[in-house]
């Protein structure tokens, strides 16, 4: 693509505003931000589009948004009469722009003769999954960038199960989106209008009593909350975000009765300002809840991710400071729970199953089998988590009781097939006041299942390749350790090499080749004779290789000091 040109053609299209033309205008001569914006179209993966606001070919902007949403519909179109009287149901969440990319959006899905429910005002992700299956959509829209910097929007895609799209839908809209024209291509008509002809309609309140009902569902033993909700109090932080309605209210409808909101992040606001990054990975983001924890003698802190799909928490320590725990951490420790509420209140299902991702800590696994629950993979992502789900629950081979990824994603029930932090939140906190009643914080119970299940310990590096010779490096790093992979890795041996993009096994000792399950996917695993696994993957959203280490010790410094080791092979990769 001929970037000056695509420069150029944009420049004088009639369809950019004159704040659009005028931003343009201030960037000739500059050939390097040109041609950042305009050497290819953002790329349509399987999750959509993620990118920085602007104007230009490969950023976020209405012009680009109207493009995949023309490209989508006619996906849908091609899926005949049926499909599209079903319609599309379309969500958004706080971040700048949000609301009028989710329009036109909705627009242009009318434009094309396809119905629309849009949420009259920001939601959190899990309730879109939710509407696409109460309400029998074909598809669904999130304009999102999750958990990403202030800088950034997205725009996720959803298929009829309220997963997110099947690779081969995915491709289709992506293959459409290069054969037409970013602005000729889009058939779009005005949203008054549209309203007007019942082409878009808005859902609401009646919406969310109907999500909350299946949240609420969730609960497993709501009398020990009652036990200790005179004593027990929790901080909740949306982070600004879209958590800010529907979680306090799940939680007062659990039975707490002392739950305190930052209020300073209470406040809806695109910016993030009081976060350098809205992410309840990072523990500087919770500072505010700190403070207010410590001035309320709080049991815990919750807080959720702008579009409330993923949540984080911090524990007390047995000396009153608050500690962030780790996503696989959390899982762990919900995993553990769940499966003892559920026996303990006669909710456990025949041939129950938990699922995690390939990347997750192989704790769960433990946890689950010595309980009597089977554990099964996938490729990272909840549409492999949703559709694995689905598969065993038809087949009748077993029924799904939690899903999990260690990027802070949880999912309970059958009303989503995105990981909800809405749900999470409750039974987290359902979780905390029942070791509450057991005089334990959620900091003792994790130590406690440590010592039953043994040390297990993860790490996640990231190498960041940005710019872009970013994709060609991270491309000749997967190539180079597919093609000749190491022996050993900080001076332990290979016992065995998997590729999940063929799905083949090679034992290092006899280099005996056999098959496994997952295969169709760029990773790569290394299982180490210590019992560590080591794992490479692209990051499917970010310009970075992802390197896990999963790893277990005699006791937790052992597990430390294998982090620690395999480190030190992550880092001579960057050289």
């Amino acid at each position: 693509m001929d970037f000056m040109q695509e420069y150029e053609k944009w420049l004088s299209s009639p369809a950019l505003s004159p704040a659009e033309h005028e931003e343009l205008e201030s960037i000739r001569g500059d050939e390097k931000e040109i041609e950042s914006r305009f050497y290819d179209q953002l790329a349509f993966g399987t999750a959509g589009l993620r990118g920085t606001m602007g104007v230009g070919l490969n950023r976020m902007n209405i012009h680009v948004i109207r493009h995949a949403t023309q490209a989508f519909a006619q996906v849908i179109l091609e899926e005949g009469p049926e499909a599209v009287e079903r319609g599309v149901a379309i969500c958004f969440d706080c971040r700048n722009n949000s609301d009028l990319f989710a329009r036109e959006a909705a627009c242009v899905m009318a434009g094309n003769g396809i119905p629309v429910r849009l949420f009259e005002a920001l939601r959190p992700t899990p309730e879109l999954s939710f509407a696409v299956r109460e309400y029998g959509c074909i598809a669904g829209i999130n304009v999102t960038a999750s958990h990403n910097p202030k800088e950034y929007n997205g725009y996720k895609v959803y298929w009829e199960d309220g997963a997110q799209l099947p690779p081969k839908h995915a491709d289709e809209v992506a293959r459409k989106m290069r054969e037409l024209d970013v602005f000729a291509c889009v058939k779009r008509v005005d949203y008054d209008l549209a309203r007007s002809e019942g082409l878009i309609t808005l859902m609401g309140a009646e919406t969310d009593e109907k999500f909350l009902a299946n949240v609420m569902a969730q609960v497993n033993d709501k009398a020990v909350v009652e036990q200790v909700a005179d004593t027990f109090t929790m901080v909740y932080t949306p982070f600004h975000g879209t958590g800010y309605r529907l979680i306090p209210e799940a939680l007062k409808r659990l039975g707490l009765k002392h739950v305190i909101c930052v209020p300073e992040q209470m406040i809806i606001d695109g910016n993030f300002p009081t976060v350098v990054s809205p992410n309840p990975e990072n523990p500087e983001g919770f500072y505010l809840a700190v403070d207010l924890a410590k001035k309320n003698n709080a049991d815990f802190i919750l807080g959720s991710d702008p579009d409330a799909d993923r949540v984080g928490i911090m524990v007390k320590t047995s000396d009153g400071e608050f500690r962030v725990i780790s996503g696989n951490q959390t899982g762990v420790l919900l995993l553990d729970y769940l499966i003892g509420a559920k026996k303990r209140t006669g909710k456990m299902p025949a041939n129950p199953v938990a699922l995690k991702t390939i990347v997750t800590t192989e704790m769960a696994r433990k946890v689950a089998e010595d309980n009597g629950v089977r554990c099964f993979d996938t490729f990272t992502g909840f549409k492999f988590l949703a559709e694995k789900k689905d598969k065993l629950e038809a087949s009748g081979e077993g029924k799904v009781i939690f899903s999990y990824e260690e990027s802070y994603g949880y999912m309970l029930g059958d009303y989503v097939r995105d990981k909800d932090a809405v749900s999470a939140s409750v039974e987290l906190s359902e979780m905390a006041a029942w070791y509450a009643a057991q005089g334990m914080t959620l900091y003792d119970a994790l130590q406690a299942l440590y010592k039953k299940y043994g040390y297990f310990a993860e790490q996640t590096h990231n190498l960041v390749m940005p710019g872009l010779d970013g994709l060609k490096d991270m491309a000749e790093l997967m190539k180079s350790l597919r093609e000749n992979p190491p022996a050993e890795l900080s001076g332990v041996k290979v016992v065995t090499f998997k590729d999940y993009s063929d799905g083949s096994v090679v034992d290092c000792a006899t280099g005996a080749k056999s098959t496994m399950e997952l295969s169709g996917s760029n990773v790569l695993r290394f299982e180490m004779a210590d019992g560590t696994s080591v794992i490479v993957r692209p990051s499917g959203t970010e310009p970075k290789i992802k390197v896990y280490i999963l790893t277990q010790g005699k006791d937790a410094a052992d597990a430390q000091a294998n982090l620690e080791k395999y480190g030190q092979w992550v880092a001579s990769l960057k050289k």
